[in-house]
């Protein structure tokens, strides 16, 4: 039977984060943990799984995504230029190949999210 609830140091290494990290995440409202009897941080098997961007559809081996919105698109011949704004403080910039941008459709302005594995980075219509 799988888990329900992972604690708090537990759901931090699975999400790729610090434990301050986690702390910080549920004092500003971005991760929803409860107590459990002893008073201890717990995070629900769903929202860590939710935060990883795990979904019914295709999956990746990939475990770091970085869900932001595209700011410019160029493209020129073969290869095209995606530039995100991550919602977290960061800037990420990816070079990808022009028929992936039209594939995925990408324009500025809508959501997408760079998946970061080894020194690639794939960009995702979620």
């Amino acid at each position: 039977m799988a888990k329900q609830f992972y604690g708090a140091s537990e759901a931090a290494k699975m999400l790729g984060i610090s434990l301050d990290t986690l702390r910080r995440w549920d004092k500003a409202g971005r991760i929803e943990t409860v107590r459990d009897r002893g008073n201890r941080r717990i995070v629900a098997a769903d929202e860590v799984r939710r935060l990883r961007g795990d979904t019914d559809g295709p999956h990746l081996s990939a475990r770091n995504r970085l869900r932001g919105t595209v700011s410019d698109v160029r493209v020129d011949g073969l290869i095209a230029q995606v530039e995100l704004v991550i919602d977290e403080p960061a800037r990420l910039v990816a070079i990808v190949t022009a028929d992936a941008v039209e594939d995925l459709g990408l324009k500025s302005g809508m959501p997408a999210a760079a998946v970061v594995k080894a020194t690639s980075v794939m960009v995702e219509q979620p």
